[in-house]
């Protein structure tokens, strides 16, 4: 195996595939912060030559973080799929971009060796690509999933419904549960983060969700974003619960610290099997961010985009129904500025989908990044065009709440039309028979909540 490249006639010599992986990626704050980044573009572009080489064995037999020391390098290496590995083991991780990118491989052949793709590979690959092949990539791949209804379907993009409330106030998420369905957003899930994090204020929303749902007769699924722990003890006090969610990270350590492991979210899991009130095959939903081992001091001097393809190696396990970046939250110490927040949002997209992962995207920045909004927009019409899953969707697109810039009740309908894509075929229907929209046709009723009981 051969860690070094030559370049101007120097010869840069690299001592791990960790040290390769974190010296080839983009510019990130965060990557400067844990002092694993290239010291300049020729160590940048001498590591991107030097991984080029490397094959995908060599990658798998080389994860950024020892299975001896952390579980889930152990789970991603149970859980891989053989024969879809070996089908392209033998190709260098420059051969493997060129036969995604060509235009013969289809979105068939890239599901066939889903399941055989390494968080190590899709990093990999990820970091030789340029921002317009991670949309070219991110498009091809296609993965569909069911719960109350079908998300990932070519021509479809979705959104979550994202109603929060500073107080938990039930009328206040209602009302702005309301305003969100008169945009047509929310097929891919009414989804609240809690204020008060216990089972009962989770149950209490969750039944309020559930009620305007059945009246309505609306074809989606809810979920309050409490820590798995309080979500379980809620279906324990008889309250509808679509899907199930926790926050995810890309070593033991990093879950640890947001209070979980590989036992916990197994137990989850068979617990949802049973008691879950949604109808379909998929029922987790899982939420990532490059930069969140960093910010726990877990990431065992990896790289943040490794780290974050790690997370999905996790999240795969569990065949879930949404998986979504929050990718500008964590902060500037991680992605700093417009550029960074936008490169992350068709990596975290491309590695995701690449993985066999129904990705979406929460476009977005907090109030002290250096991003416009023009760039934020910006980055929601790119994601819509790479085919991601879904966005979010809230009021003004400014979360009171979290604090933080996102997508608009507006800007869904708007990036619909732009790409020319339309809701869940279930929800589309729906939307249709209240006259608010037909696929990324605004109707009579865009914004009347008065169609809504």
């Amino acid at each position: 195996m051969k860690l070094a490249a030559t370049i101007r006639g120097v010869t840069h010599s690299f001592g791990s595939v960790r040290e390769v992986l974190a010296k080839a990626n983009p510019p990130k704050s965060g990557d400067d912060l844990a002092g694993v980044s290239a010291r300049d573009p020729v160590e940048r572009v001498a590591a991107r030559a030097a991984l080029s080489q490397l094959t995908l064995a060599e990658l798998r037999a080389n994860p950024v973080i020892p299975p001896e020391e952390d579980a889930i390098s152990r789970l991603v290496e149970d859980d891989l799929d053989e024969s879809a590995f070996a089908a392209v083991k033998h190709l260098s991780v420059g051969q493997f971009r060129e036969w995604i990118l060509d235009t013969a491989t289809t979105g068939a052949r890239l599901r066939s060796v889903a399941l055989g793709v390494t968080p190590e590979i899709a990093a990999g690959v990820c970091k030789l690509m340029s921002n317009m092949d991670l949309m070219v990539a991110g498009s091809k791949c296609e993965v569909v999933v069911r719960c109350n209804n079908t998300l990932g379907l070519p021509g479809t993009l979705s959104s979550r419904l994202q109603p929060n409330h500073p107080t938990d106030d039930v009328e206040g998420i209602l009302y702005s549960t309301r305003e969100g369905l008169s945009y047509g957003c929310g097929d891919a899930v009414i989804g609240i983060n809690p204020a008060t994090d216990t089972p009962e204020s989770t149950a209490e929303i969750l039944r309020a969700i559930g009620d305007i749902r059945t009246r309505n007769q609306i074809p989606t699924q809810q979920c309050v974003l409490s820590h798995v722990l309080v979500q379980m003890k809620a279906l324990a006090l008889d309250c509808p619960m679509d899907l199930m969610f926790q926050s995810l990270a890309g070593s033991e350590r990093a879950n640890k610290a947001f209070g979980i492991d590989v036992a916990l979210m197994n137990e989850a899991y068979d617990l949802m099997q049973r008691r879950r009130s949604s109808t379909g095959p998929n029922f987790m939903y899982f939420e990532t961010g490059q930069g969140n081992a960093l910010s726990s001091d877990a990431h065992h001097g990896a790289d943040q985009v490794t780290l974050e393809a790690r997370a999905y190696g996790f999240a795969r396990r569990y065949k879930p129904f949404l998986v979504n970046t929050v990718v500008g939250f964590i902060g500037p110490e991680y992605l700093e500025d417009g550029p960074q927040i936008t490169r992350a949002g068709l990596e975290d997209h491309f590695m995701g989908k690449l993985m066999g992962l129904p990705m979406g995207c929460d476009a977005c920045f907090t109030y002290h990044a250096r991003m416009s909004q023009d760039e934020l927009e910006g980055l929601k019409v790119l994601l819509g065009v790479a085919g991601c899953t879904y966005l979010m969707s809230m009021p003004v697109g400014d979360d009171i709440m979290l604090n933080y810039q996102s997508t608009s009740f507006h800007d869904v309908p708007t990036v619909r039309g732009l790409v020319r894509k339309s809701p869940a075929p279930e929800f589309d229907a729906w939307l249709a028979s209240r006259g608010i929209s037909s696929g990324w046709t605004p109707g009579k009723h865009l914004g009347d909540v008065s169609v809504l009981r």
